[in-house]
C-alpha cells in the first residue's frame, strides 16, 4: 500500500514538473515571438508608405521625399554575390579535407581548434584586418567592393566550414563503407555519397553564413567609409555602400521622416534577405530529394 502510494507521489511530481518546465519553454519562446512581432510590426507600420518605384530606383538625398536606396541596395547585391562566390567553395572544400582526408595530427587539431575561435571574432576586427590588408596593401588604398567581399568572406568562413563538417559527420559511416565495398576511390565516395548526403545541411550553414553577410555593417563601414553614394557600382573595384548602412544614416538624421524611411529600408532589407534564403531553401530541398532516391 505504501509503495503504492509513494508511487503515485513521484508520478505527480513528474507530471508537474513536467508541465512546469514544458510552460516555462513556451513562455521564453513567446517572448522572443512576440518581441520579433512587435518590431516587424512596428518598421512596417512606418515605413509600409515610403516603399515604392521611386524609392527603390533613387539615390541617396539630403531631401526626405527624393530619397531612394538604388546604391545601397546595388552594392549589398555586389558583396553578398562576390562573398557566395569566394566562400562556398573555401569553406567545402576545407570541411572536406578536415572531415575526409585530414590525418588527425596535432595541427590539423590545432587548425579546428582555430577555426572555431574565429567564429566568435568580433566583426570589427574583420573590418579593421581587412582595411590593413586588402585595401591598403593589396588595393592601395582602394575602398573596392572586392574588399568588402574578401572581408565578409573571412568573417563567415568559420560559420561555413564548421556547418559544413557538422553536415559530413552526419552521414552516416556504412554508406562510406559500402561504397569503399564496391571499390570506390576515397574521392569518389566524397563526391558521389558524402556531398549528396550532406548537401541540405551545408546549405542551411551556407544560408546562415550570408544571412550574417546581409546584416552586418562594422566591418564594411571600416572598408567602405561610404554612406552617401549617387551611381551604381559596375565592377568589383568600384566604390560602394550598403543597406545597413544607409539604414543607420537615415536613421541618425533629427529629421522625423528620415526615420521612416530609415524603416522602408529595412523592410527593402528584409525583402532581400527572405528572397535570398528561399533560393537556398529551395535548393536545399531540391538536393535533398535527389540524396534521397
Amino acid at each position: 500500500m505504501n509503495h503504492k502510494i509513494n508511487r503515485n507521489r513521484n508520478t505527480n511530481y513528474r507530471t508537474i514538473r513536467d508541465n512546469f518546465f514544458y510552460s516555462l519553454f513556451v513562455f521564453c519562446t513567446m517572448i522572443g515571438v512576440i518581441g520579433l512581432a512587435i518590431l516587424l510590426i512596428d518598421v512596417f507600420l512606418d515605413g509600409y508608405s515610403w516603399v515604392n518605384l521611386d524609392f527603390l530606383t533613387n539615390y541617396a538625398s539630403r531631401f526626405p521625399g527624393q530619397s531612394g536606396i538604388l546604391a545601397p541596395l546595388m552594392g549589398t547585391l555586389w558583396v553578398v554575390g562576390l562573398t557566395a562566390i569566394m566562400v562556398i567553395p573555401v569553406g567545402l572544400g576545407t570541411a572536406i579535407y578536415l572531415e575526409e582526408f585530414a590525418a588527425d595530427n596535432i595541427f590539423n587539431r590545432l587548425l579546428n581548434l582555430n577555426i572555431s575561435n574565429l567564429a566568435g571574432v568580433p566583426s570589427v576586427i574583420y573590418g579593421l584586418l581587412g582595411l590593413a590588408i586588402f585595401v591598403q596593401l593589396m588595393l592601395d588604398g582602394q575602398r573596392a567592393i572586392i574588399a568588402g567581399s574578401l572581408t565578409m568572406t573571412l568573417l563567415v568562413l568559420p560559420i561555413v566550414i564548421i556547418a559544413s563538417q557538422e553536415a559530413i559527420r552526419a552521414v552516416p559511416s556504412g554508406y562510406r563503407d559500402a561504397a569503399f565495398a564496391m571499390g570506390a576511390t576515397r574521392w569518389q565516395v566524397v563526391k558521389t555519397v558524402v556531398i549528396p548526403q550532406a548537401m541540405p545541411s551545408v546549405m542551411s550553414g551556407i544560408i546562415l553564413a550570408l544571412s550574417r553577410a546581409v546584416g552586418e555593417s562594422a566591418p564594411i563601414l571600416v572598408i567602405s567609409a561610404l554612406i552617401f553614394l549617387t551611381y551604381i557600382p559596375t565592377s568589383p573595384l568600384d566604390r560602394f555602400t550598403v543597406l545597413p548602412l544607409q539604414i543607420f544614416s537615415w536613421a541618425s538624421q533629427p529629421q522625423h521622416e528620415f526615420r521612416s524611411i530609415a524603416s522602408a529600408g529595412i523592410i527593402v532589407l528584409l525583402i532581400v534577405l527572405l528572397s535570398m534564403n528561399s533560393i537556398a531553401i529551395y535548393i536545399r530541398s531540391k538536393t535533398q530529394s535527389r540524396s534521397e532516391q
